[in-house]
């Protein structure tokens, strides 16, 4: 079975920014726009979210990448 496929507008339009920022603090040399192909999802499902339902899981708007990438960038 294939994953659907994500449609990037659900995403605010500054998420592929903040995610290279992210990506090239963290890991760089790592090209994020492979990476974040199949972490799409979970990323528009975070977006989606209030930021007050952010909140309560200890996120903000910023941490989203982090907390999406956290099981293959660990400090």
């Amino acid at each position: 079975m294939t994953e659907p496929e994500m449609h990037i507008h659900l995403l605010p339009h500054d998420w592929r920014r903040d995610l290279d920022l992210f990506m090239t603090e963290r890991a760089p040399g790592m090209n994020a726009y492979m990476l974040s192909r199949h972490r799409l999802s979970s990323m528009a499902r975070l977006h989606a979210m209030t930021d007050r339902q952010l909140a309560a899981m200890g996120l903000t708007r910023a941490d989203i990448p982090a907390f999406v990438f956290e099981d293959l960038l660990t400090d």
